[in-house]
């Protein structure tokens, strides 16, 4: 009989352990398709893009993978307490990654439609700059999730406002360049979508944040918590 429960045991935690891989497997995943959709878009490299495009379908199977392997371990090993939490955390980051590879196809799919961008180097750079802050937020928050630390967690909720910062420059940049010249008004129009995306991408990891949070302490991130949060 003991071998039995250690034998039930043993393989309860594999479970749990190999729903925590496939959240990295697709963490991994998405962050690749956000630096690669926001490099073809300032390349407006249309074949890179039509790959990113394909990849969304991978990372809605691993979402539904996810999503099936959670309720599976609900409905058979009846879990409690932190692993509830992780089970239940698993499939909200699940969906919060699955998002945020909307974004990253939505990004190629404007890149597929813009036909010569002509802008400034600096909103290039801003661009650049933004891919790479949110990029940053989300994999802060995949290694707070992951290693179960919720003051990294409380840190990456506390630097939102840098990347809504950010996406209000580029708004106002944007704007500028179609009030000079009518003629950008069709292109701007596309990288205001595609700057808002990237900017939702920093909601999500937010997301990815409060629930690494709620994971490891059991209570829902406050706003008082990430304002005395270290800068």
């Amino acid at each position: 009989m003991a071998t039995l429960n250690e034998h039930i045991v043993s393989s309860y935690e594999d479970e749990l352990t190999n729903l925590n891989k496939t959240i990295s497997e697709m963490g991994g995943m998405v962050e690749q398709a956000i630096i690669e959709s926001a490099d073809a878009l300032i390349k407006l490299d249309h074949s890179r893009a039509q790959d990113i495009r394909a990849t969304d379908k991978r990372i809605d199977d691993m979402q539904q993978l996810i999503n099936d392997t959670a309720v599976s371990i609900i409905a058979r090993r009846q879990p409690m307490a932190a692993d509830l939490r992780m089970v239940v955390t698993a499939i909200q980051v699940a969906n919060d990654l699955e998002r945020t590879g909307d974004m990253a196809k939505q990004l190629a799919k404007r890149a597929l439609q813009i036909e010569s961008l002509g802008l400034a180097p600096k909103f290039y750079n801003g661009v650049r700059h933004m891919t790479e802050l949110v990029g940053r937020q989300l994999k802060l928050a995949l290694d707070a999730y992951l290693t179960r630390d919720s003051s990294a967690a409380v840190d990456v909720c506390s630097r939102d406002d840098e990347v809504d910062a950010l996406y209000t420059s580029l708004f106002r940049e944007l704007l500028t360049y179609m009030m000079e010249d009518p003629r950008n008004i069709t292109q701007c129009t596309h990288l205001l979508f595609c700057a808002k995306s990237l900017e939702r991408v920093g909601d999500h990891a937010t997301n990815i944040a409060e629930a690494a949070y709620y994971l490891e302490t059991g209570q829902h991130l406050s706003a008082e918590a990430q304002q005395r949060a270290p800068r």
